[in-house]
């Protein structure tokens, strides 16, 4: 797969309890830089099922099936962080908020990553399709 090329950054937009959030391809560009770890909070099951982005860290923010907050998530973000910001991924960009509070609460510079890995949901409720870290064209596989 061919990765788009970096477009001017763009601003990060302010939040409250964490650092901010970030676009997919401003999350890409601090990544590529080594700026950023990307930390992805879904499920082991997302992962696998829906595809990953290679290289980022695989750190449930909440275990399939019960939805329970991961116990280890503490000790994984602060590892993989080695101080560089940390940019949180889930599936719509909502998990990956409460992530980022948590990270920031843990004395992290945390990120949400805007849209999520698949975006929205459209009148269909099919993602995949407005918006998300795929839709843009970002580096992913599956399986």
């Amino acid at each position: 797969m061919t990765t788009p090329a970096s477009s001017p950054p763009a601003p990060v937009r302010p939040a409250e309890g964490y650092a901010g959030d970030v676009t997919p391809q401003q999350a890409w560009d601090w990544v590529q830089s080594g700026q950023a770890v990307l930390v992805d909070v879904r499920t082991d099951a997302e992962r696998e099922w829906v595809g990953f982005v290679p290289g980022a860290v695989p750190l449930a923010w909440k275990q399939w099936p019960g939805m329970a907050l991961n116990p280890a998530f503490d000790a994984g973000v602060q590892a993989a962080a080695q101080g560089r910001k940390v940019l949180l991924l889930c599936r719509s960009g909502v998990r990956s908020i409460a992530a980022a509070r948590r990270a920031t609460e843990l004395g992290l510079e945390a990120y949400n990553i805007l849209e999520g890995f698949e975006g929205d949901a459209d009148a269909d409720r099919h993602r995949g399709k407005k918006g998300g870290w795929r839709f843009h064209g970002l580096p992913w596989q599956q399986g």
